[in-house]
């Protein structure tokens, strides 16, 4: 049996996933190396180390994740959840506070992000609570309030650290499952309208002033290119001068000390000015690659668990990215929000490993099942053919 379900795994997806490791580790080297040197004052290779530890650490993470069944989390849905939430909450008395957020706890010289451990969190609790609630999913009071409270909660604690970008990404990841949930569309479209009302009194009431300069620097970097639009406006000379194939790897300019933090959510602009647009458009390509595989899983799984499990991870793997391309590119505000698999980012890295890990277990399931189960028309023409067989049968015995 095991061989069988070592020979169903989705060995592309996997190679995927390393790839983009990989290029992740050589480009954090490459856009780290002087700011580690002037900013930090340590080696080049500071920065480089501690990510390395932190890919071997996902390597065996997903590895790990990818072997456990998935079906497993439904079961151990109260701790996941109480965990999460318990984190959260902790963090705000006993984290660490970094650039103004209180969001990280410090352990042995390594910092853990609760917030991000939030949002495999949040997609496997709305997975497990809508997949046991679709016989009464069309009842507003019992079938969708409930979970919304959890959600809500969640969003709040990330908000308040403050972490404007994970609450996004938490939001918009839990979207994703409940438009598959089977909710109905008139409590969808209260819920959009619900989630529009909040956003604006957040925007007019709730955001801090360091918070609102982030919406003025992606709009309007111009007005103040030596403060809040630095880091936009350097980062589009890197996206520019690129070209098509790049200066080359380690000849970026702008990590020379113009653009702030390269090697976190910016990292996209290095790339751009190293590898040109051809590298940009590659890892791009391969990030799309594991979302859409995620959808075909989760679209031909028949589990309802596993099926919005699927979908959950590849939609925050996908929202992430657009998120994080959206502040390079001044599409969206600058939320602090690194590129799947790319940014340098322990907790970032970790969650997303687990999530792959999973994933590539559902997609194992999937096609093991399909093996197991035959096909549709041939289904069908036995069927015909027993028929048949009956048909005959009973008309000899009248004979």
């Amino acid at each position: 049996m095991f061989k069988k379900m070592f020979k169903n795994y989705d060995y592309t997806m996997i190679a995927v996933v390393l790839a983009l490791c990989t290029i992740g580790l050589v480009m954090v080297y490459s856009a780290s190396m002087i700011v580690a040197v002037t900013h930090y004052q340590e080696s080049s290779d500071f920065f480089f180390k501690k990510h390395l530890v932190w890919v071997l650490l996902g390597v065996i993470t997903f590895f790990v994740f990818m072997i456990l069944p998935y079906k497993m989390y439904q079961k151990l849905i109260v701790p996941i959840t109480l965990g999460m939430l318990g984190t959260l909450i902790l963090v705000k008395f006993i984290g660490t506070e970094v650039n103004g957020a209180k969001a990280w706890f410090s352990v042995g010289g390594f910092s853990i992000q609760p917030a991000e451990y939030a949002k495999i969190g949040i997609i496997i609790y709305l997975a497990s609570v809508f997949s046991k609630k679709q016989d009464y999913i069309s009842d507003f009071k019992t079938g969708v309030v409930p979970p919304l409270i959890v959600l809500s909660l969640v969003c709040s604690l990330v908000f308040i650290q403050p972490d404007l970008g994970g609450m996004l990404v938490i939001a918009m990841s839990a979207a994703v499952i409940i438009l598959c949930s089977g909710m109905r569309w008139t409590h969808l479209s209260m819920m959009v309208g619900g989630i529009g009302l909040l956003g604006f009194i957040g925007y007019k009431f709730l955001l801090s002033q360091e918070q609102l300069s982030r919406f003025a620097a992606a709009y309007r970097p111009f007005d103040d290119p030596s403060g809040d639009g630095m880091q936009l406006i350097n980062g589009y000379l890197a996206l520019g001068t690129g070209g098509l194939f790049g200066k080359g790897l380690g000849q970026s300019i702008q990590k020379y000390g113009f653009l702030p933090h390269p090697h976190t959510d910016f990292i996209i602009a290095i790339i751009a000015e190293e590898l040109g647009f051809i590298g940009v458009l590659a890892i791009i390509l391969m990030i799309m690659f594991i979302v859409f595989k995620g959808i075909y899983v989760g679209l031909h799984c028949k589990d309802a668990f596993g099926s919005l499990l699927a979908i959950g991870i590849s939609g925050m793997v996908g929202i992430q990215t657009i998120v994080n391309l959206g502040a390079a590119s001044g599409t969206l505000p600058l939320t602090g929000v690194t590129l799947p698999f790319i940014s340098y980012g322990g907790s970032s890295l970790i969650l997303l490993m687990i999530s792959m890990g999973i994933l590539v277990n559902i997609s194992m399931f999937v096609k093991y099942r399909k093996q197991k189960t035959p096909p549709a028309d041939q289904s069908n023409s036995i069927s015909q053919q027993r028929t048949k067989l009956k048909v005959v049968s009973q008309q000899r015995l009248s004979q």
